[in-house]
């Protein structure tokens, strides 16, 4: 049987450098080299598949495959924690508000810990038991901290936490109750990132799970994706969500990106990123075809509050070669979608989940998004299935959340 550590490499996006997996390889030795501190990653990487050994390995088990099937680390080491398998709504009172139907909310909300982040600290976890790591170490403004404390702590594992100290009080409580240490970092999230890299270079035993600089990251995210698609039962139309690092966005397209290289699928869905106008590095850079530092990031979304987004680079590459799309929505935007969304279908979910949804109310509704209180009934327009991401359960982030209730009612 051929091991599954000889059916994929890691590779860059840049150069195109291979590496053999390993807990030591983080980044491309040759683009990394060249890295301004002030611009995303240069040389992540990715998890290369010989697609056609797997397709194989699917055509064997008569075509059947499951998400474990897609993951490059072996069933025995991920922990017994129940990461995935997240509901798929059919909001059908949404459906009647907005006249559309088609559209499904993915509630990544109802991940253990709360969080879409789950999924990638899940296949880390199974990753540093099958190399013998015992330590894990990673930046967050939140979720992924209070991810990688609760699957850590299923797994045995020992978590190292830099968090800045405006991360939100819950998922700072989080992180403790699951009993990890927790630096707390005087600035942003980009300075935590750079405290989470110093340790990391000055303790060699310890396994990153730092967005983009861990290649797991992205590939543990991709589950998202293929979960979708099996629960719809082929592709959807179009899939809306919210960007900060990119490293979910990357994902949502590696999970497809799969599909289609094994066939599975012919073509790629439409993937629309949406950025708070606060924060929306991978938006300018989308639109001016470069990066530039120094501005300041301020959103009510702090799951997706980044200056210098870490996965920018392929994320950029994956919109450009697909034909992806940007929108930027206001925090006023985001938690007038993050009260419609609770009060018109039950799923209450924190801003970052939120600004998704209203990307989608903005693409569907235009400039009459922010305006829209339609309450009646509406003729049904039938349309293929899109859906809206959402990345994390609102009670991560409740003072957001009481802002949002301090506004207008619809």
């Amino acid at each position: 049987m051929v091991r599954i550590e000889n059916l994929f490499r890691y590779r860059c996006h840049l150069c195109g450098n291979e590496y053999d997996p390993s807990p030591e390889i983080l980044v491309c030795h040759s683009c990394h080299a060249v890295q301004d501190p002030k611009e995303p990653l240069r040389g992540v990487l990715e998890v290369c598949w010989d697609y056609p050994t797997l397709r194989q390995r699917i055509e064997a088990q008569g075509g059947h495959w499951d998400v474990l099937d897609l993951l490059p680390v072996e069933r025995e080491f991920f922990p017994p924690i129940p990461v995935g398998n997240t509901p798929l709504w059919k909001p059908f009172g949404l459906w009647k508000r907005l006249g559309v139907e088609g559209l499904y909310l993915k509630d990544d909300g109802a991940n253990p810990t709360g969080s879409l982040k789950d999924r990638a600290s899940f296949l880390v976890a199974a990753f540093a038991k099958k190399v013998g790591r015992s330590i894990v170490a990673v930046a967050s403004t939140g979720n992924a901290a209070s991810s990688m404390a609760g699957v850590g702590a299923a797994a045995g594992l020992k978590v190292q936490i830099f968090m800045p100290k405006s991360a939100p009080i819950a998922k700072r409580v989080q992180s403790l109750l699951y009993g990890a240490d927790v630096t707390l970092v005087e600035g942003t999230y980009d300075d935590a990132y750079d405290a989470s890299l110093e340790y990391c270079s000055s303790h060699r035993e310890v396994l990153s799970r730092n967005t983009a600089q861990q290649p797991l990251t992205i590939e543990g995210k991709k589950t998202v994706a293929l979960e979708i698609y099996r629960d719809l039962g082929g592709p959807p139309k179009r899939v809306y969500v919210s960007v900060g690092d990119g490293v979910i966005l990357a994902g949502v397209y590696r999970g497809f990106e799969d599909l289609l290289r094994l066939g599975i699928i012919g073509q790629m869905p439409e993937i629309v990123g949406v950025q708070a106008e606060g924060s929306s590095a991978i938006a300018r850079a989308f639109k001016r075809g470069s990066f530039e530092g120094g501005i300041q990031t301020h959103t009510v979304a702090d799951s997706i509050s980044v200056e210098i987004p870490r996965n920018g680079y392929l994320a950029i590459e994956k919109l450009k070669r697909y034909n992806g799309r940007v929108i930027l929505v206001s925090d006023g935007e985001i938690l007038e979608a993050q009260k419609k969304l609770a009060s018109w279908t039950g799923l209450f979910s924190e801003p970052a989940g939120a600004a998704a949804f209203a990307g989608y109310l903005k693409d569907v509704l235009g400039t009459k998004a922010s305006t829209y209180h339609e309450t009646l009934e509406r003729e049904l327009v039938e349309e293929e299935p899109v859906v809206v991401l959402l990345t994390g359960n609102g009670l991560k982030d409740v003072e957001s959340a009481l802002k949002a209730l301090s506004s207008k009612h619809p």
